[in-house]
C-alpha cells in the first residue's frame, strides 16, 4: 500500500500533536508520508517517516478556493497531488475544511458521473454502529439528483466501513410522512420511492432529526446546509450536556463520592461519543480517499483517521463508489 499523506500543518493543536498521531499510526504498520511546510518539523522527532516539504500553507481562516488557486505549493495541494500521481494512497488533514475539499476536488478530480462530492460524517450511536450523515457541509444548495447520489454513496460507505449488508437510508425531513418537507425533500422522496437510486439502496423513507442518533437508520441524506447545522447542533448539545453532568458530579463531597461509582458505568458511553474515536469525515465522490479530521483532533484522532484511510484504500471504496453512482443526466 502506498503511504497515507498527512498534512502536518493542519489542526488547532500544532504540528507536534499531528506528528505524534502520524508516528503512532506508522507504529501500527500503516505507511505514512508527512506533508509539511519547510521548517515545521525542525527539532521534532520524525523517525523513519517519509517527508514531503512545501513552501506554503493554507491558513484556517483563508478563503478555500483562492488558497488552492494561488498557493500551489501548499501542503494541502501537494498532498492531493500525491494521491493523484500515485505517490500516496490517501490524504488526511485537520486543517481548513473548505481548502481540503477544494484541493481534493481540483487536484484529484471527481469520480466519473458524480455531480457533487459530499462529506460523510459518522454520528455516534452508543451500542450500535454510527449513523452516516451526508452531506455535512460540502454543498449548501442541492438538487434531488445530488441527494439521490448521496444515498448511493452513503450506502456504499456504510457497507464498506461498518460492514452493514443492507444499510437503511433515510431522507432528513420535518416529518416521517412522504408528503412532509420542502420542495426539494418532496421531490427527492418521490424519486427515491420510485427506485431512482437503484436496487442497492434500501430507502426507508423520511426520518427526523431525533432519528439520527438512534438505531432506526444507518444513512441519513440531506443538503449540506442542513447537514452542517445538524452536525454543529449535535456537537454543541453534547458538549453542553457532558459539561453539566461533570459539573453536577463534582459539586460537593457527596456527589464526588457518587462519581467514583457512576463514572465507570458512564465511561463506555463517553468513549462511544468521543469524536476522536472516529478519526474524521470522508469526502465521498472524489477520485481518491480523502479524510477531513476535526480541527481540534488529537494524536488519537489522527491514528484513527489513518486506520480508516488504510481500510478504505484496501477495501477499494473508490472503486465501489464508481460502480454504484448513477451517471449525471
Amino acid at each position: 500500500m502506498l503511504p497515507v499523506a498527512i498534512d502536518i500543518n493542519g489542526g488547532d493543536r500544532g504540528p507536534a500533536e499531528i506528528l505524534s498521531g502520524a508516528r503512532d499510526a506508522a507504529a501500527l504498520g500503516i505507511p505514512i508520508m508527512l506533508v509539511a511546510q519547510t521548517g515545521t518539523l525542525d527539532g521534532l522527532e520524525t523517525g523513519q517517516l517519509a517527508i514531503m516539504t512545501c513552501s506554503e500553507i493554507i491558513d484556517m481562516d483563508e478563503d478555500p478556493a483562492r488558497g488552492v488557486r494561488t498557493k500551489k505549493d501548499s501542503t494541502l495541494v501537494r498532498a492531493a497531488e500525491a494521491v493523484r500521481d500515485h505517490r500516496a494512497s490517501a490524504f488526511l488533514s485537520a486543517g481548513n475544511t473548505g481548502a481540503t475539499m477544494a484541493s481534493a476536488l481540483l487536484r484529484m478530480g471527481r469520480i466519473k458521473g458524480v455531480a457533487r462530492p459530499a462529506i460523510a460524517t459518522p454520528i455516534p450511536v452508543p451500542g450500535s454502529t454510527p449513523t452516516v450523515l451526508l452531506d455535512a457541509g460540502a454543498n449548501a444548495e442541492c438538487t434531488a439528483h445530488f441527494l439521490i447520489q448521496f444515498a448511493q454513496m452513503g450506502s456504499v460507505y456504510a457497507r464498506r466501513r461498518y460492514g452493514i449488508e443492507r444499510p437503511r437510508v433515510g431522507l432528513l425531513s420535518i416529518g416521517e410522512e412522504d408528503g412532509k418537507g420542502n420542495a426539494l425533500t418532496k421531490e427527492t422522496n418521490e424519486q427515491l420511492r420510485a427506485g431512482a437510486a437503484g436496487p442497492d439502496v434500501n430507502f426507508i423513507g423520511n426520518v427526523e432529526g431525533r432519528d439520527i442518533m438512534s438505531n432506526d437508520v444507518d444513512v441519513v441524506v440531506t443538503d449540506g446546509f442542513t447537514g452542517n447545522v445538524v452536525l454543529k447542533t449535535l456537537e454543541g448539545g453534547l458538549k453542553f450536556l457532558v459539561g453539566k453532568v461533570f459539573e453536577a458530579l463534582m459539586a460537593n463531597d457527596e456527589t464526588r463520592a457518587a462519581a467514583k461509582v457512576i463514572l465507570p458505568f458512564l465511561a463506555p458511553t463517553a468513549e462511544a461519543m468521543d469524536a476522536d474515536s472516529y478519526g474524521g469525515a470522508m469526502l465521498l465522490g472524489v477520485d481518491g480517499v480523502c479524510i477531513i479530521s476535526h480541527g481540534s483532533s488529537s494524536a488519537r484522532a489522527i491514528v484513527n483517521a489513518a486506520k480508516v484511510a488504510r481500510d478504505m484504500v484496501e477495501g477499494d471504496l473508490v472503486g465501489a463508489l464508481r460502480a454504484a453512482v448513477a451517471p449525471t443526466p
